[in-house]
């Protein structure tokens, strides 16, 4: 069922044509350099005149207060640019380029989650050094789930213990990628001096003298370098074969392949997402920026050539959304962000048909419309007004209101809902409150604002204490946020130490019965409900049904007693964290003529799962982190002592050079002040990455410690 209808409105004309626009993500480790690379991008794209260093906190894309002193992205930046490609079959053709630079750091995931859910493409940026590293999986994996193409820019060449072969090894071992060089360095370290094209066979020399890296030359490949090129060229086109029939059948046959054969074969694999290929560079020394915008434009899609957007109707029905500005418009709502001066932003893919100011859209989760009074682009922090956004733009708008992160926007009289992004469970809370009366109200709408633009930061109220709780994906994450309470709403607030969002599960299976009797006089309360508690699979969520015959529960009670069932699940028998990993059937129960109510029915679930649950050996989960340190060789006995203190299981032990990668699972609870730890171990040698992996049993020592601090009671 295609989107197809021609849409009302007079179409202006759009600068340039929908294939020559590029919706990338720049997306990697932390401290890879992707904000470095994104930088040099604009630099030769003229974009910005002067190139800004994150270290000197001057960066475009990182432009908050807390990026700047940090050193790291904390949100997604959008920016655009126009490139004029210098090579293959569209030399000498402008193109559009719209990037979003991504975090790095695994706490502002949601970040890179929702980019990638709206990108056509990804420049994947891996360090030279250590390869790929812990949140250079994650960021993988999140390409794959939303089938992006990509691209992989092999970064930080010019530094001492730079191995381009042995990075692209790592990424056909850790990530299972099918990774091919289509460019070679000429040297490594601080002998990187340029490039080798395997496609045209020509290098690319640097001119020592020009640290811009805007003078080069293209030379003949020097000679020490002739028959490696031939040998990575050679096989190249053998995994190419694959993909390209003319390419394979002229290989075959001996035929001579240019350039330009080989660079549309590179396109069509990478569009078909099994093949990527691989460029070395150096983003902080200025070397091989420009050949990865050719390869951007070259290589990664446009709007054009990835199938149709998917969308459901609220019949089930499944809509076709094609790149297509004559048809209706259906855009995807993907990041709010409040901005001071206009309010409420609203970033958005536009999918199909084109979007003008003052025009008023359908929001299908709402039913409601939203009025559209202004259209902007963004570029970083500053923004562009515009008229209008075509199909394939990544533009702002403002003026809705009723709108939240993964809603559908589209004509009136549309019924379509796009796939939303999908973000990950907080790992981590804390207690916050104002430190005076001023600032209760202050704090409230400060933190209603922050959780709108974060999916991943959850604020709720403890009802035993009353307490403002706060939640998120670590330390970092509830520090900056924090922090943007102080400065941009002025709220001044004491928050309590962090705590760890701990779930509880079932491991035993058990029956339990529930029933809410009460005869005051007159009509009084009848429920009784019996069910089946059974744990699942780790990861495998709740599932809750019913299985009730020869209407022992009439029809109208049976919600209600599964809404019972699901409200108790959100307080376990333990510590009364939320349950998880359990199975619910409702099989039997009793009713009353008279006395049984909606109300009734559902006290009856809730009496029957805690029943269920205190006789099905219930266990508490704590979230395990993967870590990985990466430290000189003579800490790393003194760090795999300290790991191991901390309940951690030492899983691989790799050399890198002069530099040793531990990679461990460690409970997040043991984890709280390691960075300072881990700087004193090493003299300030070592650094540590961490991300959220699962939720695993807490052992009973530690279980009977919880029991005797924990401040939550059971229900």
């Amino acid at each position: 069922m295609p989107v197809n209808s021609t849409a009302s409105a007079k179409i202006s004309k759009r600068q340039l044509p929908l294939k020559q626009t590029r919706n990338i993500g720049i997306a990697a480790h932390i401290d890879a350099g992707k904000t470095t690379t994104t930088e040099r991008i604009l630099f030769y794209a003229g974009v910005v005149h002067k190139m800004g260093e994150v270290h000197e906190g001057s960066a475009v894309t990182d432009w908050m207060a807390q990026e700047r002193e940090r050193g790291i992205t904390i949100t997604s930046a959008a920016i655009s640019c126009t490139w004029t490609n210098q090579t293959g079959p569209s030399a000498g053709i402008s193109n559009q380029i719209n990037i979003i630079d991504t975090p790095g750091h695994v706490d502002f995931t949601a970040e890179v989650e929702r980019s990638l859910r709206v990108l056509d493409g990804t420049i994947g940026v891996f360090c030279a050094v250590a390869g790929v590293q812990p949140q250079s999986e994650t960021v993988w994996r999140q390409m794959t789930k939303y089938h992006v193409p990509r691209i992989a820019f092999v970064n930080k060449m010019d530094r001492i213990g730079a191995d381009y072969f042995a990075a692209i090894e790592s990424l056909r071992e850790r990530l299972g990628a099918n990774a091919h060089p289509i460019f070679l360095p000429i040297g490594k370290e601080e002998d990187f001096t340029g490039l080798i094209d395997l496609c045209s066979m020509q290098a690319r020399i640097y001119d020592a003298s020009d640290a811009s890296g805007m003078s080069f030359k293209i030379a003949e490949i020097p000679a020490d370098y002739i028959d490696q090129a031939q040998k990575y060229r050679e096989k190249l086109i053998e995994a190419l074969a694959d993909f390209d029939d003319e390419l394979a059948n002229s290989y075959l046959e001996g035929k001579e392949l240019t350039a330009d054969i080989i660079r549309v074969a590179i396109r069509k694999a990478t569009i078909s997402l099994d093949f990527c290929g691989v460029i070395p560079g150096s983003a902080f020394k200025n070397k091989g920026v420009q050949d990865l915008l050719d390869c951007v434009v070259n290589f990664l899609p446009s709007p054009i050539d990835l199938p149709p957007m998917k969308g459901e109707t609220d019949r089930g029905l499944e809509v076709e959304v094609a790149a297509d500005d004559n048809a209706k418009f259906a855009g995807l709502a993907f990041k709010l962000m409040n901005d001071s001066y206009v309010g409420k932003l609203v970033f958005m893919r536009v999918y199909s048909g084109t979007l003008s100011k003052g025009a008023a859209l359908y929001n299908p989760r709402t039913g409601k419309t939203e009025r559209i009074s202004r259209l902007l682009i963004m570029k970083a922090n500053s923004r562009e007004d515009i008229d209008v956004a075509y199909s394939g733009d990544i533009c702002a708008i403002v003026g809705a209101r009723n709108v939240v992160t993964g809603d559908t926007l589209c004509a009136k009289g549309l019924d379509l809902r796009l796939e939303p992004p999908t973000f990950p469970e907080p790992v981590i809370s804390m207690s916050i409150e104002p430190k005076t009366s001023a600032d209760q109200e202050k704090m409230a709408t400060g933190l209603q604002c922050l959780s709108e633009e974060d999916p991943t930061f959850v604020v709720s109220s403890d009802e035993e204490t009353g307490q403002t709780i706060i939640a998120g994906m670590g330390e970092l994450h509830l520090e900056i946020i924090k922090d943007r309470l102080f400065r941009e709403f002025k709220v001044g607030a004491e928050a309590g130490r962090p705590q760890i969002a701990y779930r509880e599960t079932v491991s035993a299976n058990s029956e339990g019965e529930g029933s809410f009797v009460r005869q005051t006089g007159g009509s009084g309360q009848y429920g009784h409900a019996r069910i089946k508690l059974e744990p699942a699979s780790r990861g495998k969520g709740i599932e809750i049904i019913d299985k009730t015959v020869g209407g022992v529960i009439p029809k109208e009670f049976i919600k209600p007693a599964l809404d019972g069932i699901r409200e108790a699940a959100n307080n376990g028998s333990i510590c009364g964290y939320p349950v998880v990993d359990f199975k619910v059937t409702l099989f039997d129960g009793s009713f009353h003529e008279v006395d049984s109510s909606e109300m009734s029915f559902k006290m009856a679930g809730i009496y029957a799962f805690r029943d269920a649950m205190e006789k099905a050996s219930p266990l508490l989960l704590e979230p395990m982190m993967t870590v990985e340190v990466e430290t000189p060789d003579e800490y790393q006995g003194d760090i795999m002592g300290d790991l191991n203190r901390r309940r951690g299981q030492i899983r691989n032990v790799t050399s890198k050079s002069a530099f040793v990668s531990i990679a461990a699972l460690v409970p997040l609870q043991e984890m709280f002040g390691y960075a300072t730890i881990v700087r004193s171990l090493s003299k300030g040698r070592a650094s540590y990455s961490m991300e959220p992996e699962s939720f695993e049993p807490v052992p009973q020592n530690v279980l009977n410690t919880i029991l005797e601090t924990s401040t939550r009671g059971r229900y």
